[in-house]
């Protein structure tokens, strides 16, 4: 049985490859003749608008925010021992890259966990750099979202328990 996912006008909700959004509301259109209902996502941040097809929302990887459940899992991943493993920076770039996409707080925070870099460590590349900064900042807006504050306050927070690490 497929499960139903409802979204309404205001809920915030994350789509993996783009992050937190704004469902603005659901639409019909009516493409090469068919009429299809489509939620209307706005994602500020990217100054972005996507329409997802309803029977196609949970498929696509839809879902609301996490639970603070899930969020409480996601930082105490912050807080444990980088896993970087020796392999090459690609092969790293690409596991990471699919870990920030798969909109999974807890294997957003491993990867931000995992490219922190303490300021007595060695300076990162800068692929590095922009990797640790696009997975900090999906983190954080997720966070931010989940306990109403704005995204600085949450990255703060973050880079607050990292340090504490």
């Amino acid at each position: 049985m497929v499960k139903k996912i409802e979204f309404t006008a205001g809920d915030y909700v994350v789509y993996p490859t783009h992050g937190v959004g704004k469902v603005l509301g659901i639409e019909t259109h009516e493409i090469s003749g068919e009429t299809i209902d489509l939620i209307v996502i706005k994602f500020e941040k990217d100054r972005m608008t996507l329409r997802v097809p309803v029977g196609k929302a949970q498929q696509s990887g839809l879902r609301r925010l996490s639970s603070r459940k899930m969020m409480d899992s996601a930082l105490a991943a912050l807080k444990g021992r980088s896993r970087a493993k020796k392999t090459m920076w690609s092969r790293r770039a690409q596991e990471y890259e699919a870990k920030i996409n798969s909109g999974d707080p807890v294997s957003i925070a491993e990867v931000v966990r995992d490219l922190h870099r303490a300021d007595d460590q060695p300076d990162q590349s800068f692929s590095e750099r922009q990797m640790y900064q696009a997975a900090l900042d999906r983190l954080a807006r997720e966070l931010a979202a989940l306990e109403a504050i704005d995204e600085q306050a949450a990255a703060d927070k973050l880079e607050k328990l990292l340090k504490a690490a």
